[in-house]
């Protein structure tokens, strides 16, 4: 089993960038493929982006291709999500994700079902 959390949820302009992290607990980290998904008020929790277990593969929402960057250490059991040009309509709250996975073949893993464990959320707004 696995813990996650997510930290670097805050305010930010239009334009500007943050970066989410989500740390998990547990010495098999490496052993899941990782993802963030955000739920907008309102709305369903839809798919962000994901990674493999080792980092060989991601995939993007159209959303967040070429604005958004996942990333991983697994060394410090944690996944990172870098958000650049925010735009109003990218404000939710985000949620990292996990499931056991020792496949490449993480793109299709774009449903909340796919994953087992999920965290608590950390909040994004972006004023305009």
């Amino acid at each position: 089993q696995v813990q996650l959390v997510e930290s670097g949820g805050e305010l930010v302009q239009a334009g500007g960038s943050l970066r989410l992290s989500c740390a998990a607990s547990g010495r098999t980290f490496s052993s899941y493929a990782m993802a963030w998904f955000r739920q907008a008020p309102g709305e369903e929790r839809k798919f962000v982006t994901v990674i493999s277990w080792n980092g060989g593969s991601t995939y993007y929402a159209d959303s967040a291709k070429g604005r958004f960057t996942i990333s991983r250490d697994n060394a410090k059991n944690t996944v990172y999500l870098q958000m650049n040009s925010l735009k109003p309509e990218d404000t939710a709250v985000y949620f990292c994700a996990a499931r056991r996975s020792s496949t490449q073949l993480v793109a299709r893993w774009r449903a909340s079902t796919d994953y087992d464990y999920w965290g608590q959320g950390t909040q994004v707004t972006v004023s305009s």
